[in-house]
């Protein structure tokens, strides 16, 4: 509604031409179905639009003609019905893309995170996350659908530590991390890809190998009676630098001055390589081109293979049902239907975002 709103304020001012800045990112599908129909009758009726989105699908539905970007440079302009999701990503990217992720069938281990009637307040005191309880379960990725604002952060803050918690229980591994600190959360096996990577995953005036270490800086063998072991940290950095491709390939750079791409890289490796049983991946692909989405996706699923539990809270509906194994949907801080994802209905789940319920045949 929002959306519509500010589509006739500018209307109403006599534009003829509309800017739409990733206009579907807190949209469920029917929302999006429904803004494109919107554009569709404002080009039909003389009006010019121009939508900046990453959303290959929405290009394909909603364009006549795309321009591709990549690193500040116009790529190539194109007529939307002659190319392919493949070539556009392609080109976006300058490599060859794969869409598929290879996520084979496993069975599930013991629970590792439970959330038992949880109550949360947002900043305004009001409550965001009311009564809600969850299971992420060893060898599985648990995707959290929802539209932006339905408690997904405060749910994710309190389980890790940076909210407190009105009520309720949360266990990792049986232990009860309840309202206990970041580093208590840390130590008990939890890591946490956070939604913000530069106010929340990195210290971006801090080098990138520093970056590395944020969390075991005052461990062997980074650190010997308080005093930082130099040698230590650059040979770490550089060995997670070469495994996991960031680039530029020195840790000496500031991470401010890494790509966002890169910076996300800094984080995945620094999470991962922490070994934990549970990994919160929170927008873990907000903002990222589509050849950085398809390393954090392989990121996920590998994490999943080696029998670690992932809660993955993403707004990209497609990335929740191509990566989970089962699907939790959040709607005004509940949790109001859990599916298996192989049975998932991109519909049916955008009509429970919505607070919608699905008729059973």
């Amino acid at each position: 509604m929002q959306q519509r709103v500010e589509i006739l304020k500018t209307l109403y001012r006599g534009a003829d031409i509309l800017i739409l800045d990733e206009p579907t990112a807190v949209l469920t599908p029917q929302e999006i179905e429904d803004l494109i129909k919107i554009i569709r009758n404002l080009t039909a009726e003389g009006k010019t639009v121009i939508i900046i989105t990453h959303k290959l699908k929405e290009i394909k539905a909603a364009a006549d003609y795309c321009t591709i970007i990549r690193r500040g440079k116009r790529i190539d302009t194109v007529r939307v019905d002659g190319v392919s999701e493949h070539e556009l990503a392609a080109m976006m990217v300058g490599r060859e893309v794969n869409f598929s992720v290879n996520k084979e069938k496993q069975a599930c281990g013991d629970c590792v995170l439970q959330i038992e009637n949880l109550v949360v307040r947002d900043n305004r005191g009001l409550p965001a996350v009311k009564g809600l309880s969850l299971n992420v379960n060893r060898g599985e990725i648990l995707g959290l659908a929802g539209v932006d604002g339905n408690g997904q952060r405060e749910l994710v803050e309190a389980i890790t530590g940076l909210r407190r918690a009105e009520s309720g229980s949360v266990s990792v591994n049986g232990a009860d991390v309840t309202n206990d600190t970041p580093r208590e959360v840390l130590d008990a096996g939890m890591s946490c890809i956070p939604e913000d990577r530069q106010r929340r995953g990195l210290v971006l005036d801090y080098s990138v190998a520093e970056n590395f270490i944020l969390e075991t800086y005052a461990e062997a063998p980074y650190s010997k009676r308080g005093i930082l072991d130099r040698e230590a940290i650059g040979k770490h950095a550089g060995e997670l630098i070469a495994k996991f491709d960031v680039r530029p390939p020195d840790g000496k750079h500031k991470a401010g001055s890494l790509s966002g791409g890169n910076q996300q890289k800094v984080i995945i490796a620094r999470e991962v390589s922490n070994d934990p049983d549970l990994l919160i991946a929170s927008q873990p692909t907000r903002g990222l081109d589509v050849g950085a989405i398809e390393f954090v996706h392989q990121s996920l699923v590998e994490q999943r293979n080696r029998d670690k539990a992932v809660l993955l809270v993403s707004l990209e509906l497609d990335e929740i049902m191509d990566l989970s194994d089962r699907i939790a949907i959040i709607y005004e801080g509940k949790i109001v239907g859990i599916v298996d994802a192989k049975d998932a209905d991109e519909k049916a789940i955008g009509l429970m975002m919505a607070g919608g319920t699905v008729r059973h045949e």
